[in-house]
């Protein structure tokens, strides 16, 4: 019934994106088709240490001395463990550059919809490109309070070609930052005790899939009856965030919610399902939401790295040997896992639940 519901609000809204509905006239409370509850009682408090959220110098990884690189990677165990997700400062990529990519998506957000719906496309995630709404209007049993674009940008590069800017931009910064994915995957490997190439090689990153995915925000008149995307972990190995000067992604830790700030030119990181699946559950993929606000648009870049889509993906046979444990996951190819993590019948829920031992 809630299916029909939906569908039946998404038509009477006829739903062409959610900056336009966000910027009616009328608008003075959310439709009864994007209705979701927050608890506030389940978000926690940012001022107590325990969660202070971890920060790790890229600079010590890449250019500090042996002692100073041991002792980051020795830090990332913990953190891969207990959080699956930390803030990477001095990583290289130029804030400007950063800057430059949210202002190319906030022009594609700008243009008119009859301009931006000549970007959508199926409900293939791995397209080249795709533009829409919500989540997926065909599956979605409550509208989500946004608009998205994707891009591939690897192995093979593609971009939008709309605004001018945006192919130069796109391409720079997604080189960029995937240096910065592969060194923190190289730290994450040699933190299990692997050499730093055992992730790279065993998930053949050299055709790795990497995609640019921008979300678009735009106030809300009720945000605490709506949600930007809900509780979701991603399906690849990392992602990396980038945000404008709008706070939204929170991270479950301990249980609560949290929500996360921290400096401009950071990058937020967290682990993903093939990551957990690869280490058979010693770091975590890491359980995080989008909320909304009432004050000004928020725009995020994801930025998520996995294998190659044939790569079939399953606990590390050396580690397995190393901890002495026995597989807690089915091995699975990594383009199957996305079609089943995407599915309807995994419709916010894990994925995990159907390969694990």
């Amino acid at each position: 019934m809630a299916e029909v519901a939906a569908a039946q609000s998404t038509e009477a809204l006829k739903v062409t994106s959610i900056k336009s509905l966000a910027e009616s006239p009328a608008l003075n409370s959310v439709p009864s088709a994007y209705g979701f509850t927050i608890n506030p009682n389940d978000e926690a408090d940012p001022n107590d240490p325990e969660f202070a959220i971890p920060i790790v110098d890229m600079s010590l990884l890449t250019s500090g001395s042996p002692d100073q690189r041991s002792k980051i990677i020795h830090d990332l165990v913990k953190i891969c463990q207990e959080w699956g997700f930390f803030i990477a400062i001095n990583h290289g990529v130029p804030e400007s550059l950063m800057k430059a990519m949210i202002e190319a998506c906030h022009g594609f957000f700008s243009l008119p919809d009859e301009e931006k719906n000549e970007f959508k496309s199926g409900n293939d995630v791995l397209e080249m490109f795709k533009y829409g709404t919500s989540y997926n209007l065909a599956l979605d049993k409550f509208l989500l309070w946004r608009d998205f674009f994707k891009v591939r940008v690897h192995p093979e590069f593609y971009s939008l070609y709309k605004p001018a800017c945006f192919s130069e931009v796109s391409m720079e910064f997604s080189k960029r930052a995937r240096e910065v994915a592969l060194e923190i995957t190289r730290a994450i490997s040699e933190s299990l005790g692997l050499g730093p190439n055992y992730i790279h090689n065993a998930m053949n990153m050299d055709r790795g899939i990497q995609m640019l995915a921008a979300n678009y925000y735009p106030p809300c008149p009720q945000p605490e009856h709506a949600i930007g995307i809900p509780h979701h972990t991603d399906h690849g190995l990392v992602t990396l965030l980038i945000q404008n000067e709008m706070k939204g992604l929170q991270v479950e830790h301990n249980g609560k919610w949290l929500t996360v700030d921290g400096p401009p030119n950071g990058f937020f990181v967290n682990l993903a399902d093939q990551m957990q699946i690869l280490t058979n559950g010693k770091y975590k993929s890491v359980m995080h939401r989008a909320t909304v606000n009432n004050k000004a648009t928020r725009i995020s870049i994801a930025i998520p790295h996995g294998p190659s889509v044939d790569t079939i993906v399953a606990p590390a046979p050396e580690l397995l040997e190393k901890e002495g444990q026995a597989p807690k996951y089915l091995a699975m190819n990594y383009k199957e896992y996305i079609q089943l993590q995407q599915s309807a019948k995994n419709y916010m829920k894990s994925a995990f639940d159907h390969i694990r031992v």
